[in-house]
């Protein structure tokens, strides 16, 4: 690996000596750095860092910090402390803002809107590219393979190499009419519509027998179909005649002449395969998207087999492979076959695609196919992905911005990772990691420890330096860096066993296996070994099992903490009963909504060709109820006041009754920095599923299954989720995790071991016993790795 370049000296006055820890290592632990003013820098190296003064936004309390350029700067700090404000809400914004304010006013109406940060200053960006855990488009023509370039490789040398040869790579294409498969336009899926899904046969038109969104009687498409005279709306669909229920179902668009005017009919079947078929899913209301995964049956084409792609296309082979099956094969396999591929003719081409392909085994995803749709990957496969893209480019001197790039990572897997951080840095680049793995934050040239708590108690700077400072600075993050959990001396007994027989989704190679009752049970192994496949293939639908896990929590934009857990119930009960009104009042979707706003506390302008913007409500000053409202109080706050509060205020602040309930169970689960009225879709996936757990708590339940619990959880964090998983176990209930943090492995009762890799080299049980059985007996990476992390 490449040695860093030396970085220049400068001794700026809150700056420690290389190696010493930050001035608060002289403080009470936890407390806040001192915000004495940073010295100036000399001419020599004011283009070595990244200066950020006065730093706002958010939680951010005045941080003025040098981030030093061309390294790798890791950011820590608990849940809510500030981290993400500083890089994504501050740094990475006012880039992306500089750089789009460089196009044309038309070219920026495609884009989004960005404010700029509440920050004093910032000075020597350079661009910065976010790589993020969102998931990649969801759109179904998306593939790893289009995602990520290698796809077009690939069609590229088909195109030249394949035989017969066909024509131009576009002849290789599922998303052009020269390559796709006429029968389901290049989906590689066709959908069946389930009519009784869409009817109910004992009854008329009059008595409703439509059960489609946006059919009820007397609706305007109900209208269409009662008045076409085409059937009796009286008479049940059950005794409608052949030609009436073809009529019914399947009549296309026809031009229908009534007494008082013409209308336009088509059949019921015919309209929802229109209407509501041709949209993409995600972009659906969740009531439609209900009803679409009920009534429609999808199934692959039985044209293509699912390739996508027309006969001529499936025609063309390179030593006796097709494009479709290359797409097909898990990518460690496709790297292999394209090392074969010699031809000087494609030489060039052929090298890119390998050098992509192997960066996608190195970073773990090699149990991947370049024909896996990307809306099907989760967050953290989905940030690797990105990051592998931008590890062939010929770009230097950019900022790289990660959100935990280890989710999902076992740690046998991080190590890779960490070799990519590592080499996008020794290109010259400047990396900025938010990361709570002690693995990561280990390689840093520079650390950032944000806090000393969340919300309102966080936003300070409380550590700036190198490694060994960090240790010795007294920080919450220092104190526990080298923390760990402790294997159990006294497993708990199971009593007794639920069983899964025959597994084979997937990659899983006809499993059996025992999950123990009334235990905590830990599910581990590299990624894409089976774990998920395992249990929420075969364990999750079961009666009594709750699943909480990180998918997105369905809402608008007013959904918040308080609406989704329903405490905003007895929070507006309170009120009415302290002022003697209405319950509706205390709802900024109801009575007491601001009407400027209708509630939102933000006014959306559309300007045309200019991107849309937001501003806070002039009527309301973004408080979202009305003058009138605000003057209600409870204990001297108004509702506006409560939802600003965070958890934790809240929960001191009903000591009692079903919101005290409600606000404790949030609490335990560690969300008590989140305000109640936080747009949900500001949470990250640790919190939505942290959030869902504390919903579940309250119910009567056997079984719980988390994904992944300590996914954004910093190191002191960890030990209060072990301690909410024991409550749940003390309970009687049995806990099932999916997890690859060592201390959440060193904590469980029961270990079960999926691999030994990933794809088709995994999905075997390679171990069930005791973390101890494990640790002493075991010869699994996961071994390896829990051996190393145990003994300290």
């Amino acid at each position: 690996m490449p040695a860093v370049p030396p970085q220049p000296a400068r001794t700026p006055a809150a700056a420690p000596a290389e190696g010493t820890p930050a001035p608060i290592a002289t403080q009470a632990p936890g407390t806040p750095a001192p915000t004495a003013p940073l010295a100036p820098l000399t001419a020599a190296d004011q283009h070595s860092v990244i200066q950020v003064r006065g730093a706002r936004e958010n939680n951010l309390r005045e941080v003025s910090l040098d981030l030093p350029k061309r390294r790798l700067t890791v950011f820590t700090g608990v849940s809510g402390s500030g981290k993400s404000s500083l890089v994504f809400g501050t740094i990475a914004a006012e880039s992306q803002r500089l750089i789009n304010e460089t196009y044309t006013a038309f070219v920026q109406s495609f884009m989004p809107s960005l404010g700029r940060p509440d920050v004093d200053a910032l000075h020597n960006l350079s661009a910065a590219i976010v790589v993020d855990q969102e998931r990649m488009g969801a759109n179904s023509r998306s593939t790893v393979g289009t995602a990520t370039d290698a796809y077009t490789m690939l069609r590229i040398i088909y195109s030249r190499l394949g035989t017969p040869h066909i024509g131009t790579s576009s002849a290789f294409s599922f998303n052009v009419a020269e390559g796709m498969c006429t029968a389901c336009e290049g989906v590689g899926e066709v959908s069946t519509v389930d009519v009784d899904q869409l009817v109910d046969r004992t009854k008329s038109l009059n008595e409703g027998a439509i059960t489609v969104p946006g059919f009820a009687v007397d609706n305007w498409y109900w209208q269409v179909m009662a008045n076409s005279g085409l059937y009796d709306p009286d008479t049940k669909l059950a005794d409608f005649t052949e030609t009436e229920w073809a009529d019914f179902l399947y009549k296309p668009s026809t031009k229908i002449k009534t007494s008082s005017h013409t209308i336009t009919y088509e059949g019921l079947v015919t309209k929802v395969q229109r209407v509501y078929l041709t949209k993409d899913r995600e972009t659906m209301q969740t009531q439609l998207r209900a009803f679409v995964d009920r009534a429609v049956v999808f199934r692959s084409c039985p044209d293509c087999g699912g390739s996508r792609l027309n006969a001529a296309a499936l025609s063309s082979t390179i030593d006796g492979v097709n494009i479709a099956q290359c797409s097909a094969m898990q990518i460690s396999d496709l790297a292999t076959f394209v090392r074969g591929i010699a031809d000087a003719s494609v030489g060039p081409i052929v090298s890119a695609l390998r050098d992509l392909l192997d960066s996608l085994v190195e970073i773990g995803l090699g149990y991947l196919s370049l024909d896996r749709p990307s809306g099907t990957l989760s967050g953290g496969e989905a940030q690797r992905v990105k990051m592998v893209r931008h590890l062939g480019s010929s770009l230097t001197d950019v900022t790289y911005v990660f959100d935990e790039p280890t989710v999902g990572l076992h740690p046998h897997d991080i190590r890779r990772m960490n070799d990519l951080l590592l080499r996008l840095r020794d290109k010259g680049n400047t990396v900025l990691v938010v990361e709570h793995k002690p693995e990561v934050i280990a390689i840093a040239d520079h650390v950032v420890d944000l806090g000393p708590g969340a919300g309102s108690e966080g936003g300070h700077l409380c550590y700036a330096g190198d490694v060994p400072g960090l240790r010795a600075s007294g920080t919450l993050t220092g104190r526990h860096l080298d923390h760990r959990a402790k294997l159990r001396e006294q497993p708990r007994t199971p009593r007794g066993w639920l069983s899964i027989r025959g597994a084979d989704a997937h990659n899983l190679k006809n499993v059996d296996v025992e999950v123990p009752e009334g235990v905590l049970t830990v599910v581990t192994g590299v990624a894409g070994s089976g774990k998920s496949s395992l249990i929420h293939g075969y364990l999750s639908g079961r009666e009594g099992v709750v699943v909480a896990d990180q998918s997105p929590i369905r809402g608008s934009r007013r959904s918040n903490p308080a609406t989704y857990t329903g405490l905003l119930g007895p929070i507006r009960t309170a009120f009415a009963k302290a002022n003697g009104v209405k319950p509706a009042l205390f709802s900024a979707n109801s009575a007491g909504a601001c009407p400027n706003c209708n509630g939102l506390g933000l006014v959306y302008t559309d300007l045309a060709m200019m991107a849309g913007v937001a501003s806070t409500c002039e009527e309301c000053e973004g408080k979202r109820f009305t003058p009138e409202v605000l003057t209600y109080t409870l204990r001297g706050k108004n509702i506006s006041e409560v939802l600003g509060m965070s958890i934790a205020e809240a929960h001191t602040f009903f000591p009692t009754g079903q919101a005290h309930t409600i606000l404790g169970r949030l609490n335990d689960v560690g969300l008590g920095y989140l305000r109640l009225g936080q747009p949900l879709n500001t949470l990250s996936g640790g919190e939505r599923q942290r959030i869902k757990l504390a919903i579940h708590m309250a119910e009567k339940s056997s079984t719980y299954v988390l994904d992944e619990p300590t996914t954004g959880l910093h190191l002191a964090d960890v030990d209060k989720l072990l301690a909410l998983l024991d409550q749940l176990v003390d309970a009687g209930n049995t806990v099932v995790v999916i997890e690859h943090h060592q201390a959440v492995m060193a904590h469980a009762d029961w270990l079960i071991d999926l691999g030994p890799g990933g794809g088709h080299a995994g999905g075997q049980i390679i171990f069930e016993g005791t973390p101890t059985a494990l640790v002493e007996k075991g010869d699994t990476l996961t071994a390896e790795h829990l051996r190393e992390y145990v003994g300290g």
